[in-house]
């Protein structure tokens, strides 16, 4: 049967992350039934990485198998006119039948937003997290490059995360300020439960003073999640894409889809 792979982007503030559930509003709810609608037939998605309630993305991936006669182009316009405006197909390609949205990705980058002034947004709120103490980015850039490389990750895990493994190896990590907004970017093989959320909440707490740079490095040594700092919320991350072989044939990473940035200030 062939397989059609397609790329997303969606706010997650109104959802209860992507993984469909029984009375809850999730994505993967919703763009099942978008597409059963396009295909006339039970469509079943597999996702390159499931995001939590609150979460959102500009560049996930997603695949599916359906024999009903539809171009890309009828995927992705049919799909949205059945979608909510809050999420949105970006591309659709026809795929070779080895291609795993999951298991084919060979990294993933998110992106961390954070609004630090002293007031609250009123345009970016489910979007961006505000911290109103001064955060220090580039204290906090310099304790990330602690993180970077293949490390046991179990202080950054949540207490429920079901991998197998807590390994994993983050390619790259920088923290960088344009006036008011502190921009958190990294890039792994794949993440754990909360990975992302937990590493932004110590260099929080590394940024405004609470902890020392070296903190972070004691805490990685641990494998321990007790001895973390907080859970960021998940209003500024953003699944920002997902890079596959390119005999996949796949957009890059990042097109199609307006990687967030938000300049209101």
């Amino acid at each position: 049967m062939p397989r059609i792979a397609l790329g997303l982007e969606y706010d997650g503030s109104q959802f209860a992350g992507w993984q469909r559930q029984p009375v809850l509003a999730t994505v993967q709810g919703v763009v099942e039934a978008a597409l059963e609608r396009v295909a006339d037939h039970v469509v079943g998605c597999t996702v390159a990485g499931r995001t939590d309630a609150g979460v959102h993305a500009a560049g996930q991936v997603i695949h599916f198998d359906s024999d009903a006669p539809r171009s890309e182009r009828n995927w992705r316009l049919g799909a949205n006119n059945y979608l909510p405006t809050n999420v949105s197909v970006i591309w659709a390609r026809a795929v070779a039948p080895e291609f795993h949205a999951r298991y084919s990705a060979l990294r993933r980058t998110y992106r961390y937003l954070i609004l630090n002034r002293d007031s609250r947004s009123a345009l970016t709120a489910g979007r961006a997290t505000w911290i109103h103490r001064p955060l220090d980015a580039a204290r906090m850039h310099l304790a990330a490059q602690g993180l970077v490389g293949e490390h046991d990750f179990s202080s950054f895990r949540a207490l429920s995360c079901q991998a197998r493994s807590p390994v994993r190896r983050l390619e790259q990590i920088g923290v960088q300020r344009s006036g008011d907004w502190l921009d958190v970017t990294v890039t792994a093989n794949a993440f754990l439960q909360h990975m992302v959320r937990n590493m932004v909440g110590m260099l929080i707490a590394i940024g405004c003073g609470d902890s020392p740079v070296e903190r972070l490095a004691t805490v990685l040594a641990a494998r321990d999640r007790t001895q973390n700092a907080a859970t960021a919320p998940p209003d500024g991350l953003y699944l920002l894409g997902v890079q596959y072989p390119p005999e996949f044939n796949l957009p890059a990473l990042g097109s199609g889809a307006a990687a967030p940035r938000l300049v209101v200030s």
